[in-house]
Formats: C-alpha cells, sequence, structure tokens
C-alpha cells in the first residue's frame, strides 16, 4: 500500500534531516557523472508528500468565514481549521494556512503548486476531478435555496400563511434572479435547473462569499442566494428571517483537493481521513460547529473576527501600550491571550498575576496588585518585556530575532536564555538565531547533559515551556495578521 512506503519515507526523511553527514559520506572515488546521475534520480523521484515532510508545513488554502476560520475571544477556531490541526498533527508538520476568498483562485494555485491542499468543504463534481484529485469525503451535503421570510411572519396566525410567501417548488424559480458566489459549483446547478424546468434562471455571479450573500438576503438586498444545507443552517440561527428548507439538489460529495498525480499525498490524507470520520473527534468537532446553540452568540459576538473584528476587551489598551516597546499590537495580544486568555484577575500556581501573568517581584517593580487596573497591568507588561529586549546583547540585530529572545526571557528569565547562546555557540549553532539554534538548547535545559555544561550559569530550567510559550505566541500571531486589521 502507498501509505505504508509513506511511513518508512517519513523514518527515512527525519533520519536524513537529523544526520547531514549521510549526504557527504560518499565514495570519494565516484565520478561527477554519477553523481549527476544520482541528483537526477532523486529529483525524478521526489513527490510532494517528500516536499512537505522536509519543509516541515503543509500549505493549505482554505476561506475565511463564521464555521471554517475565523479567531473567536483570541483563538483560532474553525471546523476547517481544527481539521487541519488534526491532519498536521497526524503528518507531524505545521500547518501554514492561506486565506483564499476566490475558488477559482485556489485552484490555479493547486494546480501551480503555490499551495499543497484546497481545505474547503467542495462539492465533487466531474468537471471538477479533471482539474484536481478529491479525498474521500468527510461529509454529504445538499444544495438549499436561501430566501427570506415574509415581512411580520412572527405575527402570521400558521405556519401555512408564511408557507404561501416561500419557494417550494423548483419550478417556481423561473424568471427569478438569483445571486451566487464566483466561481462555485451552484452556478452549474442552476443551469442545469434551467434546463430541467425549460425556463430562464437570472444567474448573477457575485465576489462576495456565501455568507456574505445569505446576510444580504437576510437584509433584503438581494432577493435569493444558494448555499450548502450545512453552512445555511448555521446561518439560520443567526439570521432567523431567512429560510433554507428549499433543496435544489440532491445529496454529493463534500471533499479536500489536492495537485492531480500525487497519489501518496492524497492515499496518506485519505488513510488519515478514513480514522478520523470514524472518531469522536469528528463527532464533536462536527457538532461543535454546526449544531451547536451558541453559534448565534458567538458569530455575533464582537470579539469574532469575522464579525467585530476585535481581539478582546482590551484591544485599545493593547494599541496604546504596544508602542512603547514597538511592536505589532497583534503580537503583543497574542502574548497576552498566551499568558492570562484575557483574564486580569487570574493567578497562576506559582503566584503570577494579571492579564500579563507579573510574578511577584514584576509587581512590586511596577507597582502591581490585586487593585490594579488592566491598563496598569498591559503597561507594567510591557516595560517588562522592553527592559528584557533592552539586556539582550547588540549582536541579536534582526528585529524578528530580538522578538522572539524578548518572549523567551520574559517566559523563563534572561539568565537561562544567555546560558542557551552560550551553549549554542559552543555546539557550533549561531548564538543569535532562535530556531533551529538557541531554542533547541533551552528545549533540553531540563537535562543533566546541557544544566550541568560549565558554560550554563542558571542551572536547571522547564525549557519545554519556553519553547512553546514563543512557538505558540508567534503562531498564533500568525492568524491575528491574517485575519485582524492592523489599525
Amino acid at each position: 500500500m502507498i501509505f505504508q512506503k509513506q511511513i518508512w519515507k517519513k523514518v527515512i526523511l527525519f533520519l536524513l534531516i537529523l544526520s547531514p553527514a549521510l549526504y557527504s559520506c560518499r565514495n570519494s572515488h565516484t565520478s561527477k557523472h554519477n553523481e549527476s546521475e544520482k541528483t537526477e534520480t532523486v529529483a525524478d523521484t521526489t513527490d510532494l508528500l517528500d516536499t512537505i515532510l522536509l519543509r516541515g508545513a503543509l500549505i493549505a488554502a482554505t476561506d475565511y468565514g463564521s464555521t471554517n476560520y475565523f479567531i473567536y475571544r483570541g483563538e483560532p477556531m474553525g471546523y476547517q481549521y481544527e481539521m487541519l490541526k488534526s491532519l498536521g498533527e497526524f503528518l507531524g508538520v505545521n500547518i501554514d494556512l492561506r486565506i483564499e476568498h476566490d475558488l477559482d483562485s485556489a485552484v490555479n494555485k493547486l494546480k501551480q503548486r503555490d499551495i499543497d491542499i484546497i481545505a474547503m468543504p467542495l462539492t465533487v463534481t466531474s468537471s471538477r476531478l479533471e482539474q484536481m484529485d478529491f479525498t474521500i469525503p468527510f461529509m454529504f451535503t445538499r444544495q438549499v435555496l436561501v430566501q427570506r421570510k415574509p415581512e411580520g411572519y412572527r405575527n402570521m396566525a400558521s405556519a401555512d400563511q408564511i408557507e404561501k410567501h416561500l419557494i417550494r417548488n423548483i419550478l417556481k424559480l423561473g424568471g427569478k434572479t438569483i445571486v451566487v458566489q464566483k466561481g462555485t459549483i451552484y452556478i452549474n446547478r442552476l443551469k442545469t435547473l434551467e434546463d430541467e424546468i425549460a425556463d430562464t434562471i437570472n444567474i448573477v455571479e457575485d465576489d462576495r462569499e456565501v455568507e456574505q450573500l445569505i446576510e444580504a438576503v437576510s437584509k433584503g438586498e438581494i432577493d435569493y442566494t444558494v448555499a450548502d444545507e450545512m453552512v445555511a443552517k448555521v446561518a439560520s440561527r443567526i439570521y432567523p428571517d431567512i429560510d433554507v428548507k428549499m433543496p435544489i439538489s440532491f445529496h454529493q460529495k463534500i471533499a479536500w483537493a489536492v495537485p492531480k498525480n500525487e497519489p501518496e499525498l492524497l492515499d496518506t490524507i485519505n488513510f488519515w481521513l478514513k480514522k478520523f470520520n470514524k472518531s469522536l473527534q469528528a463527532r464533536l468537532l462536527y457538532n461543535k460547529y454546526f449544531k451547536n446553540i451558541r453559534t448565534r452568540k458567538i458569530a455575533v459576538s464582537p470579539y469574532n473576527s469575522y464579525a467585530g473584528g476585535k481581539i478582546s476587551p482590551y484591544d485599545s489598551l493593547i494599541k496604546k501600550a504596544s508602542k512603547i516597546i514597538g511592536w505589532d499590537w497583534r503580537l503583543l495580544a497574542s502574548m497576552i491571550y498566551q499568558e492570562s486568555e484575557f483574564n486580569p484577575s487570574v493567578k497562576s500556581w506559582v503566584g503570577a498575576y494579571g492579564l500579563m501573568q507579573l510574578m511577584p517581584t514584576a509587581m512590586k517593580k511596577y507597582n502591581i496588585d490585586s487593585t490594579s487596573s488592566a491598563e496598569e497591568q498591559i503597561v507594567a507588561g510591557v516595560k517588562l518585556l522592553k527592559f528584557f529586549e533592552k539586556l539582550l546583547p547588540d549582536s541579536i540585530t534582526d528585529s524578528t530575532e530580538r522578538i522572539k529572545f524578548t518572549l523567551a526571557s520574559y517566559n523563563a528569565g534572561l539568565g537561562h536564555i544567555l546560558d542557551a547562546r552560550r551553549l549554542a555557540a559552543k555546539y557550533g549553532k549561531d548564538p543569535n538565531v532562535w530556531d533551529n539554534n538557541v531554542d533547541y538548547f533551552v528545549l533540553h535545559l531540563s537535562e543533566k547533559k546541557y544544566y550541568h555544561d560549565p558554560v550554563v550559569r542558571n542551572g536547571y530550567a522547564r525549557g519545554w515551556e519556553t519553547y512553546q510559550f514563543v512557538q505558540e505566541i508567534l503562531d498564533r500571531y500568525k492568524h491575528y495578521k491574517q485575519l485582524i486589521p492592523d489599525g
């Protein structure tokens, strides 16, 4: 089976990454001709899955909306997003998520190998199969007409009165104007219906996304649109004045897409997806996003990036304080979420307090106590960040690297980070670069081999916590940059 071969490929690739010497231990008498033949063979046999594993990241395109991908109260969420996270964990790679509002654009990028997968709920059709390969389906749904309930429907005496104002027969679509998202399968379905009912349907393609068009129906800006039933049902909880009960298609397969002729990638994803589809995780995830009674509350919250565009109740304070250190306010917001999830009164088991989880010594230094306001807490935390940043060696010249070292120092203390820099220098790594250099030694500062090393002056540290602290803040910051406006 192709997937079983990939298990061995992953092991071999992992060993090659860890052992660069394997590349250089060649017979010194090997001819240049033979070397070029080897190189050519490797290039010819490299497939996309190999590339993803070596890169350490799966480049995925998805769309931004209230179910697929969004931020709620500082946390990245979404059905497609959480599925991708699970796939990334299975592959042992990170997810490099790209937002695509235009499906045609996403398909072109997939063909050109600019992305590895389209992680959107795509309907599988024969015409699409000519352009890309699809995974096994992760759900089945049908297309429905989205229409507005009649004015004053709440005061109508019976459901029958409401029904009289709604389309319940496909034949009634003749002569109607239906606005649908550009590039979607809904256009082909409506054209097929035109032929089936032998009447004209005025089909208008629109650059807006499906959820935006549903909102436009609710507001009376347009009369009709089409959506997948699962999305339409969620939207009907947000906009109770729309009706989504009129199906215009049979049930269809919903899946992800990968480039053509990448059987090992496709087989590996399908292997994971078969297990995922049968899992409790899959059922819980579906219920969370498509059956959750809190859907409306989440969707209309000002702290939903899709609806309100805010990260937290403290955005204005964070923007103001970020100027002290010269950081993007969204980076500082990601750090505060990491520390406290925006809870100004939380206290940790080691005594750290508030939004910035200041330790008692820092609280004393900056005059912070349990009566301090959110603004005072944030300003104190930023001043502490600035203090650590100034103490970093001038040899760390890159601004992005200085941010990483500052975050690490805030979490572990500067002494442990300087120890990791000395270890990096001793073992031939760059002490001025975090990724794959100093972070390795921070991660291992809980091991005797390293914390007993003569260059280490501050002893043992729970370095894995600091490693994750920096990584998770920066990963979340990427999501914030994609979904939250700067300003």
